[in-house]
């Protein structure tokens, strides 16, 4: 009998029964439609012609619109696919994420000129230039040293966004990170280190570059040389276009961090007519696209919330879907077609929390935004990928019943067909959820220095402090809390990601190419052939 009704973050949990320990056992999602062994024949048919009348697109692009998922691994595809779909009351195996509908789809080799499992930086410099680099550096070859600022002239890699200016078509970047972070940065800047995203930075990390005035990311995005400067540039980081001298416009008790004395958010707005600067949700949608000509959005002083605390504290933040659309409708004024950029970059970043509930919430709003970008494009001149820069250690274990809540504890089926009445028990008695991490703070081993959270989630929502006799009993924890960190193998302060393939989906004009096993640089050559950008 149904014991209890819960509703948790928009999730529908039906749970039934009583655990060993007298706690609620949740039951799975349901399946919402019936199946048969001729339901799934003809699904099989019914793809294999859907592939057969696929229209191959052949000729030349005028537009590219190139989505990442900074650190959307497999893993996490599948765990969003699966969130998304329990969202709506369904068991949410069976659901697709816009891209996934793609008829075109290929695997990543992510590893860097010098690393197996790579970071941000030298990951997007080879989607955007076709070199591979080395670690921590943006779109330069790997003749350099890194953090050394006079190795950087002569070693330059000319970018696709630098290319489509070059030839007079508009460009743009949008990202849910500050826009000088590693995947913005590698579209229009040329660097030693990423993290030089202001004078302040350079001046920290590295004096001597500091005092030879090597330009700072910031800088590079507003001193950009190439056609008439990006149009769009949407996303956080305003103190690194702010000085210290200078309140912040939104927080006037934040000073920006720039030593130099220029405010780059002015030199935006003089360096042409038609230039603007937005800070928040509502000033975006304000913007005319048929009159605005060049574009700077800073919708926060670091990077933007999370779209699951965008959501929830209604802040006047744009989501990613809202600043893609608005950037699809000022680049398409020009009449020799655009590139446009579209990072879902706090994937990344709440992974690196070992927080899986807003990885797959922020991966779900990719898929929001990749679905209206589709819907505003006609793919008879327009190239769409969407693809990661590289993967992280998530992992979906277990055998759980299908339909069993993608955050929730493990049951199984059990060897007479049905479900079993409790959680799946470890060699301790314990239960455990399906995703958990390889590594990251959510370490449980035998130790007693837990993970007690940290500053940006302060409460120890795991219910652990002090184990010394391994796991933790999840019981009577709530694994489904948003900011739930799951559980680790290996005691980091933060998860790291990781070095396996990950997945490109690709639709429209010559999206075809996207096929079988590729190095991660060749996504570049797919989108210059499509431009028509292939050597004299």
């Amino acid at each position: 009998m149904r014991i209890l009704i819960r509703a948790t973050a928009a999730l529908l949990v039906l749970v039934t029964y009583l655990s060993a320990s007298g706690q609620a056992v949740q039951e799975p999602f349901p399946v919402k439609r019936q199946e048969s062994a001729e339901t799934w024949r003809r699904d099989g048919w019914n793809a294999i012609d859907r592939s057969k009348s696929q229209k191959i697109r052949k000729g030349k692009a005028k537009n590219i619109i190139l989505f990442l998922g900074d650190g959307m691994g497999v893993s996490t595809l599948t765990a969003a696919r699966i969130f998304e779909g329990q969202l709506r009351g369904e068991s949410g195996e069976e659901n697709r994420l816009s891209f996934e509908e793609f008829p075109y789809s290929a695997l990543s080799k992510t590893y860097s000129a010098n690393q197996q499992t790579s970071d941000s930086a030298p990951t997007m410099s080879a989607i955007m230039t076709g070199v591979k680099t080395d670690e921590g550096t943006l779109s330069v070859d790997q003749g350099i040293v890194h953090a050394d600022y006079k190795t950087v002239a002569g070693h330059e890699t000319k970018t696709l966004l630098e290319m489509a200016e070059d030839v007079g078509k508009s460009t743009g970047v949008v990202t849910t990170t500050r826009v000088t972070h590693a995947t913005p940065g590698a579209c229009y800047a040329h660097t030693a280190d990423r993290d030089w995203e202001s004078d302040r930075d350079i001046q920290i990390r590295k004096k001597d570059a500091y005092d030879a005035k090597f330009p700072d990311i910031a800088r590079q995005l507003i001193e950009f040389r190439h056609g008439d400067g990006l149009e769009v540039a949407f996303g956080a980081g305003r103190n690194k276009f702010i000085p210290n001298t200078k309140a912040d416009p939104i927080l006037p008790n934040v000073k920006g961090e720039r030593l130099d004395g220029r405010d780059l958010t002015q030199e935006w707005v003089a360096k042409q007519p038609g230039s603007a600067v937005v800070y928040n949700k509502q000033q975006l949608a304000a913007i005319d696209p048929k009159k605005a000509k060049h574009v700077l959005g800073l919708f926060a002083t670091d990077n933007m919330q999370f779209d699951k605390d965008r959501v929830d504290k209604q802040l006047d933040e744009p989501s990613l879907t809202e600043m893609t659309t608005k950037a699809i409708d000022i680049l398409s004024q020009n009449k020799k077609g655009y590139f446009l950029m579209v990072e879902g970059g706090r994937i990344d970043q709440a992974h690196h929390a070992g927080n899986a509930y807003r990885a797959l919430q922020d991966t779900v709003e990719l898929s929001n935004a990749v679905r209206a970008a589709v819907g505003k494009v006609n793919l008879d001149d327009t190239l769409i990928i969407v693809t990661a820069d590289h993967s992280h250690t998530l992992t979906i274990m277990g055998y759980p019943a299908r339909g069993n809540n993608i955050l929730g504890l493990v049951r199984e089926i059990g060897t007479d067909g049905n479900l079993e009445p409790d959680y799946k028990r470890d060699q301790l008695g314990r239960p455990y959820t399906t995703l958990n991490y390889t590594s990251g703070r959510g370490y449980t081993g035998a130790t007693n220095q837990q993970a007690e959270g940290s500053k940006k989630y302060p409460a120890d929502t795991r219910g652990v402090k002090g184990i010394a006799k391994g796991r933790p009993d999840l019981t009577k924890v709530d694994t489904e809390d948003p900011s739930y960190e799951q559980e680790a193998t290996i005691p980091l302060a933060d998860e790291t990601h990781g070095g396996e393939d990950v997945a490109i989906f690709a639709t429209g004009v010559d999206s075809y190419l996207i096929h079988g096993s590729m190095e991660e640089n060749w996504i570049f050559f797919v989108m210059a052939d499509a431009f028509g950008f292939r050597p004299k």
